[in-house]
């Protein structure tokens, strides 16, 4: 580091280090020696794979975040929590119906919702998880659905309720009834999988198969790509 990058002390699991001034928890960690073995995936704020809790000097509050989105702060105290510790229920998707009833079956939480609004206020993608959560108490398959679908599943939302439920997990059992039981099958999807099983893009596949790197890597640069 030059002599005119400040720097900022910090205490990762308990133990202080000096790290540069203004980089994310994820680039503090490494600078300090730390090797990311787990609790690290796209480095981009959207796998959910680095929750990380933290406090600040002179507040109460305990905080979390993602650890590639969070910048560093002067005596900070952080841990990371990569997999967020929760119940999540086994079930037989084909069997299930996409009714309230199976909701409150496979996670009764969802009652003890008080309408706190931590759950939104956490989420590092911006979502509505307290409105998601009010319309599965409601038995909105498709609200819920909809809302919860940019979900990363990192946890934090769940980190911060009081009434303990599991948001992510009642989102992604939403998002499996709908698109199991209410969305009507996708024609053009079926028809490319029977185009795939009769062959029709073996050739495609086969000349790429014999690319060398360099050749798939103008290849790929030279893509369409949607606006």
């Amino acid at each position: 580091m030059t002599g005119e990058t400040k720097m900022v002390s910090i205490y990762i699991m308990g133990k202080q280090y000096e790290v540069p001034r203004g980089v994310t928890i994820m680039k503090a960690m490494e600078f300090a020696g730390y090797r990311f073995i787990r609790g690290c995936g796209c480095r981009g704020g959207f796998c959910g794979a680095c929750g990380t809790v933290y406090r600040t000097p002179g507040n109460f509050r305990l905080k979390v975040g993602l650890a590639c989105a969070t910048m560093v702060e002067e005596g900070m105290h952080l841990t990371q929590i990569p997999f967020y510790p929760a119940n999540r229920a086994a079930y037989d998707l084909q069997a299930l119906k996409p009714t309230l009833g199976t909701l409150l079956q496979h996670y009764p939480e969802v009652t003890r919702c008080l309408g706190c609004n931590q759950c939104t206020r956490i989420c590092p993608q911006g979502l509505s998880v307290m409105d998601y959560i009010a319309a599965a108490q409601r038995g909105d398959i498709e609200k819920t659905a909809h809302q919860s679908f940019d979900c990363i599943m990192c946890g934090l939302c769940a980190s911060r309720c009081p009434a303990e439920i599991v948001q992510y997990n009642v989102g992604i059992l939403a998002r499996r009834l709908y698109a199991r039981h209410l969305v009507p099958p996708a024609q053009h999807l079926a028809k490319r999988v029977e185009e795939i099983k009769a062959g029709k893009f073996d050739d495609e596949l086969n000349r790429l198969m014999r690319m060398d790197k360099e050749e798939l890597q103008k290849l790929y640069d030279a893509r369409d790509i949607e606006q």
